[in-house]
């Protein structure tokens, strides 16, 4: 597994763009009318949108509060420091997990039957094993000091004792978390202005035209967001 995770690790960033992509094929509902009555379309909504953007407030948090360097040396595991402060003390792989659960979330607002349980088992796979071949990198690196950190922290399941703390004393950056995080919230923006426009014409009252201005107006508002974050970024006006 932790070749398998060696040779992911190189795509892992096209990987979450190429899932996304897959939210619009053809499915089966994950929640039928048959089930829910004719409302329910709304179960879905709100409990994707939940999911979702609980996702994104833990991967905001993590790189607001203390960003780790894993970004990988020559498209390989490479780490500078060993990172435990933040939401590294909650839980080990915090933006990982705030991937899965924004990944999880637009499935369940897709109502992609095929997403959630094709799609995310194999993303789930992926992601243990990129995570086998990180942890196998900091245990040869960091030794003892990883060991130790793996005795008190989960790989996956955040302990929320103490999150409290964690954020009274340390400051949020919130400029790092933008010019770190502009690129995938404009994807993830944009895929869930196209989710609620084109999957649920309710919205629109099956008005196409209108559906598709707003689908238009939605991805450029969201465009001179990205634009004018990198812009910040790339001037230097904005750094971490």
């Amino acid at each position: 597994m932790i070749q398998i995770g060696n040779f992911f690790f190189k795509y892992r960033n096209q990987l979450f763009i190429l899932l996304y992509l897959l939210l619009f094929l053809p499915s089966p509902p994950l929640f039928g009318e048959d089930t829910f009555g004719r409302h329910y379309y709304w179960i879905p909504i709100v409990l994707g949108l939940l999911i979702t953007v609980t996702g994104q407030i833990i991967r905001g948090g993590t790189i607001g509060l203390a960003y780790i360097v894993r970004g990988g040396k020559d498209k390989k595991v490479y780490a500078d420091g060993l990172v435990t402060e933040g939401i590294f003390s909650h839980v080990r792989n915090p933006l990982y997990v705030g991937n899965i659960l924004m990944l999880l979330g637009v499935g369940i607002l897709a109502n992609s039957l095929y997403f959630v349980g094709i799609v995310m088992p194999i993303f789930l796979f992926i992601y243990q094993c990129i995570v086998l071949a990180e942890e196998n990198f900091l245990r040869q690196k960091f030794g003892d000091g990883f060991n130790e950190y793996t005795k008190n922290v989960h790989r996956w399941f955040p302990n929320l004792s103490g999150i409290g703390k964690t954020f009274s004393t340390m400051d949020f950056k919130w400029r790092r978390w933008l010019i770190k995080e502009y690129n995938t919230q404009f994807i993830w923006l944009c895929g869930i202005a196209l989710i609620l426009l084109f999957k649920y014409p309710h919205f629109t009252h099956d008005d196409h035209n209108l559906r598709n201005m707003l689908a238009i107006m939605s991805v450029v508002v969201f465009a001179i967001y990205y634009v004018s974050v990198r812009y910040m970024k790339k001037t230097k006006k904005w750094t971490e």
